[in-house]
């Protein structure tokens, strides 16, 4: 173990010295931390990867402390109800959490790409998807969702044209590869792990393919008393974070090591795929406010959010910390 944290955190030197991941002490030093404890989510997720490979950077921010807190992937309560500072999650899942009145702020983009819509051989687009059998595990879920989202963009109707199967008990991946379904939505590791096996193929990847490729997929939200209260500890972690993500797009080999080594994932294979794959380097290029107007106007045209993209961007976001750290960590 010592061995390769010594690896992760030579990785980490060369990246700074390359100035990749640069953010000079004087910048680091500006503001003494509130706290020296960062509470950070866990799941099985791979695409989150950038708050996992954080850790030593944020020992270099200060923080003493650092917790990861295990949670079932895709929900925001944590975060909201302050089980941990910081999370990353789907865009549409923080509009519709940020909806209901959940205390959390957005603070930057992440990363493009994450879900993959898989079909049989019978499934070659999204409009054939009318008529076929959608697996979900329930109504109302952020897959649910996205694949509305889809189906309305080419036309479909979603309720009378497509035959969701739902069942909380049974992973919609299983169904599929037993043939009960004739499509789902995948989520890493689901989508290398068909790929390994040779089942189905890829209709939609929104790493690729638009509009969902045009818009970030990952965010990075934190607690809102957190963030509130403790300035200089949000604009540190989320320097670290996005030191992080930069890692991730310039050596994902060592990042997928590390998640190995943490014990963040089995896989290493399957986390370089996902790494290697999906874009960890556009949080400087794309606009993290675009991406959450674009997912606030598609929801609440579908009926899954009350609140206009305007009171949605007012209520949730807070990107003072991203465009200085834009500033500051220039490529």
């Amino acid at each position: 173990m010592m061995q390769t944290r010594r690896r992760f955190l030579s990785t980490v030197s060369l990246a700074s010295a390359a100035g990749l991941v640069r953010a000079p002490l004087s910048l680091a030093a500006k503001g003494a931390l509130e706290t020296t404890t960062v509470r950070l989510a866990k799941n099985p997720g791979i695409c989150i990867a950038p708050q996992y490979v954080a850790e030593e950077l944020l020992r270099a921010e200060g923080f003493t402390d650092i917790r990861y807190v295990d949670g079932p992937p895709g929900a925001t309560e944590p975060v909201a109800h302050g089980k941990v500072d910081f999370d990353t999650n789907y865009a549409s899942n923080y509009v519709r959490a940020i909806d209901a009145g959940e205390p959390i702020t957005l603070l930057a983009g992440e990363m493009v790409g994450c879900f993959e819509l898989f079909g049989n051989e019978g499934t070659h687009s999204i409009t054939d998807l009318k008529g076929k059998s959608v697996g979900i595990q329930a109504l109302g879920t952020n897959y649910h969702a996205l694949l509305t989202l889809m189906a309305a963009q080419v036309g479909l109707d979603p309720i009378k044209d497509i035959h969701w199967v739902t069942d909380p008990t049974v992973k919609p991946i299983e169904r599929f590869v037993e043939g009960k379904i004739d499509a789902f939505l995948g989520f890493p590791p689901e989508p290398q792990d068909l790929r390994a096996r040779h089942i189905g193929h890829v209709i939609v990847n929104t790493a690729v393919d638009r509009p969902w490729s045009q818009y970030f997929c990952c965010m990075l939200a934190g607690n809102r008393e957190f963030v509130r209260n403790y300035p200089v500890a949000t604009k540190r972690a989320v320097r670290a974070i996005l030191k992080a993500t930069d890692l991730c797009a310039t050596d994902p080999a060592s990042a997928a090591q590390r998640l190995v080594e943490g014990g963040f994932t089995p896989r290493y294979d399957y986390a370089l795929q996902t790494l290697s794959e999906n874009a960890y380097d556009k949080w400087r290029e794309y606009d993290a406010e675009d991406t959450i107007r674009f997912y606030a106007l598609r929801l609440h045209e579908a009926s899954f959010i009350k609140s206009s993209p305007q009171k949605i961007i007012a209520d949730g976001t807070n990107w003072r910390f991203l465009n200085e750290l834009r500033r500051e960590l220039k490529a």
